[in-house]
């Protein structure tokens, strides 16, 4: 077995109907994992496990539950147990933003901010690690932000929540790295997607990116592949607690 190849193992990456989620389920099932794939409407999710099946000749299964719903969570990772065994890998990668000064931020944005970005992969952590730990191995896979380190107006609140996603994986490198599990943030820069399409078309703000970013363009998702499979794989076995930055270059420089 190469040190990238991931063939045999189960992986559940959150957030996976579209957008980056989706081109990360991409990159363990062309490794050879079976991918589980997860979002709240179960259509949704069947899609994008067929596109990710049709894509890789890998099996890919769908899982729909809500991730701001501790009871739901328990339901479904025992449901994934039950049918899967415990995960190898872990991605946690669903999350959201909300813009807005902080001096005007709303209580139930802050709150929508935290439910997504931040606990669910707590929880999560709670639900596998048990499994990870009898098995003597796991890869946890945070996904946090380049504004988990650099800070623009109106993020603030994004900013604090990606932050502790990476906070989070030094705190589970701490206390699972004996059992042998791996736990290590993958931290975009700004990239091309659904979501961010009105910024790209924006031609102030992509200038800005363009003049920002050493490598003078926005990312392409396909470009956190290689990241995604590498903190998955064998070849990372002796990486824990760290936060890979794929940004371009715009963390390295002022």
């Amino acid at each position: 077995m190469g040190l990238f190849d991931l063939s045999g193992r189960t992986a559940l990456v959150t957030g996976s109907t579209r957008g980056i989620g989706l081109t990360l389920a991409h990159g363990p099932s062309a490794a050879g994992a079976e991918v589980i794939l997860h979002g709240r409407d179960i259509s949704a999710v069947r899609a994008a496990a067929a596109e990710v099946t049709q894509s890789s000749g890998q099996r890919a299964h769908a899982s729909a539950f809500d991730l701001t719903d501790p009871e739901a969570i328990a339901a479904a990772t025992s449901a994934i147990v039950s049918d899967f065994g415990t995960p190898d890998i872990l991605v946690n990668n669903a999350g959201i933003q909300r813009r807005g000064a902080i001096t005007d931020f709303t209580p139930s944005d802050w709150q929508a901010l935290v439910a997504t970005n931040l606990t669910p992969g707590i929880f999560l952590t709670q639900q596998f690690t048990p499994g990870m730990i009898a098995r003597g191995s796991g890869k946890i896979i945070n996904i946090a932000s380049i504004q988990s380190s650099l800070a623009r107006p109106g993020t603030t609140a994004y900013g604090v929540t990606k932050g502790g996603v990476v906070m989070l994986t030094k705190g589970l490198c701490a206390e699972l790295a004996p059992h042998g599990i791996q736990a290590n943030a993958l931290a975009p820069g700004y990239f091309a997607t659904d979501l961010t399409a009105s910024l790209v078309q924006d031609r102030e703000f992509s200038s800005w990116i363009q003049s920002r970013t050493p490598a003078g363009r926005w990312g392409r998702v396909e470009e956190l592949v290689g990241a995604v499979v590498f903190l998955a794989s064998r070849a990372s076995d002796f990486v824990n607690g760290q936060t890979l930055y794929v940004d371009g270059g715009m963390t390295a420089v002022v």
